[in-house]
């Protein structure tokens, strides 16, 4: 089976070139050279069978040979909104990840009990970018600024809305605040998702978000869900997330 090679040309509609770092992996790691195919896409659904014309250094330039369709293979909008970790190489892996399955946007959360406040996106992107060529997909995931949690959830977004917490029903109505439970009767998210409507569900800290955070995301309209009863790290949390949502929506 003939090896495909997958480019990403942001500006596709209006340069026939690859950009410097795409054209530099395309020429001196992989050895492309003139006559050789490729594919490309603009990240945004757009992609194409292209032969490349000239290369040389950092300059590549292809001719496009056919229009092939990639559409998604998901319905609607999937989003994920999770608060980044200590460690950013966990971070990374779940871009990476979720890339490779399948989701349309990522927003980082600033909560109250977050191990990091401040994310530099710029790594984060070129993680999505390597991951949707290596997955042979055609959109980009959207990638937000780190967003405070209250002004967030504010926010309005079509569709379903979920927060996945560890509190039982009795934190958040005050009852016995502070405690957390296992198996807290919340409904499985894969239960609950509805597959005709966008979907967003947010993942907290290692620490959870706090009362008062869940209950605010209620009070716009988030619905509390459960990833199942196994006690999940942040990363495997969103993952499991972004791995149901794709699931109910999968065409």
């Amino acid at each position: 089976m003939k090896e495909i090679r997958y480019f990403y040309a942001p500006d596709l509609d209006g340069s026939d070139e690859l950009p410097a770092d795409e054209a530099a992996h395309c020429l001196r790691v992989l050895r492309l050279q003139a006559g050789d195919e490729i594919w490309v896409t603009d990240g945004k659904g757009r992609c194409c069978r292209a032969e490349i014309v000239a290369g040389s250094g950092k300059r590549c330039r292809f001719c496009v040979v056919e229009e092939e369709p990639l559409p998604r293979e998901w319905t609607g909008c999937l989003r994920l909104a999770v608060a980044p970790t200590k460690n950013m190489d966990r971070m990374e892996w779940l871009a990476e990840k979720a890339t490779e399955i399948g989701f349309d946007e990522l927003t980082f959360l600033s909560c109250r009990f977050s191990e990091r406040k401040v994310v530099k996106t710029e790594r984060i992107d070129k993680i999505l970018v390597a991951a949707m060529k290596q997955s042979h997909k055609a959109f980009k995931p959207k990638l937000n600024d780190m967003e405070d949690f209250r002004r967030f959830v504010a926010r309005d977004f079509p569709g379903q809305k979920f927060i996945a917490h560890c509190y039982d029903e009795a934190d958040i109505d005050g009852k016995d605040a502070g405690k957390l439970a296992v198996d807290d009767g919340k409904p499985f998210l894969l239960d609950v998702l509805d597959a005709s409507q966008d979907a967003l569900v947010m993942i907290g800290p290692e620490g959870d978000f706090s009362v008062d955070e869940v209950r605010l995301a209620i009070k716009h309209g988030f619905r509390p869900v459960s990833l199942g009863r196994s006690r999940l790290r942040t990363e495997t949390a969103a993952l499991v997330a972004v791995h149901l949502m794709y699931i109910s929506h999968a065409r």
